[in-house]
């Protein structure tokens, strides 16, 4: 069990790391952090409960709008709606680069019980597998919404309103185009290393125009 639960969290851990260690200019607290990744893994649990409900329900009777629209939407929906609620007005929210963070540990937070919970049912044969797939997806995807809301908190009113639909709809966008390929039963690998190979690329070139924002705003401040 020990061995499963490492396996399970490791992947996260090491992208959260990541992320984290990219930002030299300055430090966000942990305390922060570790709060919105717990938040992040609560997330989990309402989330795949609406998921069991629709199925079971059969509120959907196409695979399509149940497995490919609905979990992107909520999932996404879930995230950013913490992420306003809570993180947005936060005082410790307070350069550009706190936004790809946050994304990141809400992300990986919720990316993290969800593997924990699909290796436990299943075993640990496709552990590698949703290392680089479910669990490295869910990561890149908050840290698009986060993006979006760190250029939002620093714009004026009417650009940052424009910057919170996209910290919205382009994770969402982006996860239902994922979840879209990974249903295809056909050589979906074909399709799945270019996008994921898409996704990392995006979402690092928004992590370094985070940090090179953080960069811009603390001249600013020295000045």
């Amino acid at each position: 069990m020990f061995i499963l639960l490492s396996v399970a969290i490791a992947p996260g851990l090491a992208l959260f790391s990541f992320f984290y260690l990219r930002n030299q200019m300055a430090t966000e607290p942990r305390k922060t952090l570790l709060q919105s990744f717990i938040y992040g893994a609560i997330l989990t649990f309402p989330i795949m409960f609406l998921q069991y409900v629709f199925k079971e329900e059969q509120v959907f009777q196409h695979i399509i709008v149940q497995d490919v629209f609905f979990t992107g939407v909520i999932e996404e929906f879930f995230k950013w709606i913490f992420l306003i609620l809570v993180i947005y007005h936060h005082v410790e929210f307070d350069d550009p680069y706190d936004g790809v963070l946050y994304g990141a540990a809400v992300s990986l937070g919720f990316a993290t019980v969800e593997n924990v919970i699909y290796l436990m049912s299943y075993g640990m044969d496709t552990a590698f597998l949703r290392a680089i797939l479910p669990v490295s997806s869910h990561a890149l995807f908050g840290v698009v919404m986060g993006y979006y809301l760190g250029k939002a908190k620093f714009q004026s009113s009417q650009a940052s309103l424009r910057y919170r639909a996209l910290a919205l709809f382009a994770p969402m966008t982006l996860h239902i185009l994922y979840n879209a390929i990974f249903i295809s039963q056909n050589h979906w690998v074909y399709y799945m290393v270019p996008f994921m190979l898409f996704l990392w690329w995006f979402s690092l070139r928004k992590v370094k125009q985070a940090h090179k924002a953080l960069v811009q705003l603390l001249i600013q401040k020295a000045n």
